[in-house]
């Protein structure tokens, strides 16, 4: 049994070895102009990127075709050995191949890199030796050198794998944002779960769920109290005969109210309690931008206009329910 110090020590060993393969595989872009042109080579296509590779570099491919797909290359993962036996049908001829593989010289490789040759797309090889099989057949090579990986054998994929995503990602970003890809972009792929509803969900398409308590600046306590009561948003808009929002009145102002005016409820009118200039949100604002509002203010409830008139309430509990808390 390994002591606590011990685990820490292999820890670190691991992540100090990774961090330097990654920057080696910086180093090296400066060493060949593949990595650009292959970039370059992606974006003249029509096609797709089809990523292949075996063993744990068809799981390194797996994660770059989501990644790809998810920041607007449109990719397909093809396991290597699967690939000569049916699925090489797959590849189309506007399509864009990369091939994974640490050695560049594994059997299922070299079945076939002959085969995506004969189909005529583009092929890039994404290897630490530059000197291998795959990278002498291949159109462009993105070199992930690595001295050896942090498995104390040097067998287990490690450090070779570590070097090869991360190379990936960076294909990526460089894809994305030679693509110029948006924020909007990126919202219309992820509709789903909190990061798509940050991106995408707007004030308005909650408020609008929400009842819309008003009351007249003129209205006497019972009506502001039964219109906050039964509208349950713990809060009222309090607007001009004209439909001008003038401020709010909330659960807090009337808790307040009962000490201000005490022995003289009856007299107190919505304009004598309202808090003016009250914070808004606009309903075309992102629902995100409403919380950060709340949370710097520490409170619970927004109103929301648009184009300045009233419309309606956001509340935190919205927020809550859409799981952007």
């Amino acid at each position: 049994m390994k002591l606590p110090t011990e685990l820490h020590n292999i820890a670190k060993k691991v992540l100090q070895l990774e961090a330097e393969a990654i920057q080696g595989v910086a180093a090296a872009l400066d060493e060949r102009p593949d990595f650009a042109q292959c970039v370059d080579a992606i974006l003249a296509r029509r096609g797709r990127v089809v990523v292949t590779g075996i063993g744990k570099s068809a799981h390194i491919a797996g994660k770059m075709v989501a990644t790809f797909n998810s920041t607007g290359t449109p990719s397909l993962f093809m396991h290597a050995a699967d690939a000569i036996h049916g699925d090489l049908g797959m590849i189309q001829a506007d399509d864009f191949v990369i091939a994974i593989s640490k050695s560049g010289d594994t059997p299922e490789i070299k079945v076939l890199v002959p085969l995506l040759k004969r189909k005529g797309v583009p092929l890039a090889a994404l290897v630490s030796n530059a000197d291998s099989y795959l990278a002498q057949q291949a159109d462009y090579i993105l070199h992930a050198p690595v001295k050896s990986e942090a498995c104390p054998h040097n067998l287990a994929p490690t450090t070779s794998t570590t070097a090869a995503l991360a190379l990936g990602d960076a294909l990526a970003v460089c894809l994305l944002e030679s693509r110029e890809f948006s924020r909007q972009d990126f919202a219309h792929l992820h509709p789903g779960g909190t990061l798509g509803k940050q991106l995408y969900l707007k004030v308005g398409d909650l408020s609008r769920q929400n009842q819309q308590p008003q009351v007249t600046e003129s209205a006497p306590l019972r009506d502001i109290i039964m219109e906050i009561s039964g509208k349950r948003l713990g809060a009222t808009a309090v607007l001009a005969a004209g439909g001008e929002l003038l401020g709010i009145i909330t659960d807090g102002d009337l808790r307040r109210m009962l000490t201000t005016y005490e022995g003289r409820l009856e007299t107190v009118l919505a304009r004598d309690i309202l808090t003016p200039n009250p914070i808004t949100v606009e309903a075309d604002d992102f629902a995100v931008e409403a919380l950060a509002r709340m949370q710097a203010r520490n409170i619970t409830q927004l109103l929301v206009t648009e184009q300045g008139q009233f419309s309606g309430f956001i509340h935190l509990h919205d927020l809550l329910r859409e799981g952007l808390v």
